[in-house]
């Protein structure tokens, strides 16, 4: 009875926002009371209630929009995320583009199982584009896919999780065939990759473990690792960014376009660059017993920033000087003219 209770001072709350535009205040009811009748919250409300509201109670599309909005609309104004931004309601709303998903979803995991994981530098593209076929695999938006996170993805038994900035959750389930998850092996791939990167941070010595591959131990992510962008950018040599920075959204629409056109070429392998050693040349070999310092970067950025503080009045001191300079030639030219 209290939940009860609760659930309808939640309601009634809401429908007195003189915020909520008049318009919505039906559709809301309706959605708060079939909240109260399953026992389920109206705020927030879950992606997952949301659908099955919808399914419950048919109507015409049109209709069945102006629900969501409404739904939407009262959850942004309370500061939850709107549920109606899910793709689980998505494709409740537009069954053409549900339909149009399942057909392309088989699609890009095919092309992601393709893709090669090993050599230089094609296993470094084929590990992070796999992985980015599989998530597009879910139908998320090239623009969440962008913004995504390496601590935005998890593995949830035997299911990989992708949670967007909005609160969001992308799953890619196991096989029911079979029961194992082709898209775990695929992140673990490219986290791999990642992983060694914090360790290693030099791409002669990433292209030696493309070649021949080394265990790397896969620990927990630090605040600074999982803040970092998931799907970076890779130059034709294999170079990931200096400073992490994410795909952009036209990118990865481009790349996902061109892998299901079949209009993606093999990669050209690239040996690997060999530095002189005592025995007179050798491919440089990883020790595994090096622990590179974790506050490289941290200590860089540091050194950066002190140094823009150390020189950030230099451009006043020479317009300064140059000022001095224009007026003492000023006063020798006075002086040679009254000779």
């Amino acid at each position: 009875m209290s939940t009860a209770r609760e659930y309808n001072d939640t309601r009634q709350e809401s429908l007195s926002e003189p915020a909520i535009p008049a318009r919505y205040r039906h559709d809301w009811a309706l959605f708060a009371d079939w909240c109260t009748a399953t026992d389920q919250h109206p705020i927030p409300a879950s992606p997952e209630a949301l659908a099955r509201f919808l399914r419950e109670h048919p109507a015409a599309p049109a209709t069945q929009r102006r629900r969501v909005s409404a739904i939407n609309t009262v959850h942004t104004r309370h500061g939850h995320p709107p549920p109606g931004r899910s793709e689980t309601v998505r494709r409740r709303l537009d069954t053409a583009r549900a339909i149009r998903l399942d057909r392309l979803a088989p699609l890009l995991l095919h092309k992601a199982a393709e893709l090669p994981v090993i050599g230089w530098p094609g296993g470094l593209f084929g590990r992070r584009d796999a992985l980015l076929l599989t998530l597009a695999a879910t139908g998320m938006p090239f623009a969440q896919l962008a913004r995504l996170r390496r601590g935005d993805i998890h593995l949830d038994a035997g299911v990989l999780v992708a949670t967007t900035d909005g609160g969001e959750r992308f799953c890619l389930p196991a096989d029911p065939g079979t029961g194992a998850s082709p898209a775990m092996a695929v992140y673990r791939r490219w986290a791999e990759i990642l992983a060694f990167l914090d360790r290693y941070p030099n791409t002669d010595l990433l292209a030696q473990h493309l070649t021949e591959p080394i265990e790397v131990e896969h620990g927990g992510l630090t605040d600074r690792q999982a803040r970092q962008p998931l799907l970076s950018p890779i130059d034709r040599w294999g170079h990931l960014p200096l400073m992490p920075q994410p795909m952009t959204a036209q990118s990865i629409a481009a790349l996902v376009r061109d892998q299901l056109a079949g209009r993606v070429r093999a990669r050209t392998p690239l040996p690997l660059r060999k530095q002189p050693d005592c025995d007179g040349g050798s491919t440089v070999r990883i020790d595994s017993e090096i622990e590179l310092d974790p506050h490289y970067y941290e200590r860089g950025v540091a050194a950066r920033r002190s140094a823009r503080e150390s020189l950030h009045g230099l451009a006043d001191v020479f317009d300064a000087i140059e000022a001095r300079t224009d007026a003492l030639l000023e006063e020798l030219l006075t002086v040679l003219e009254e000779l």
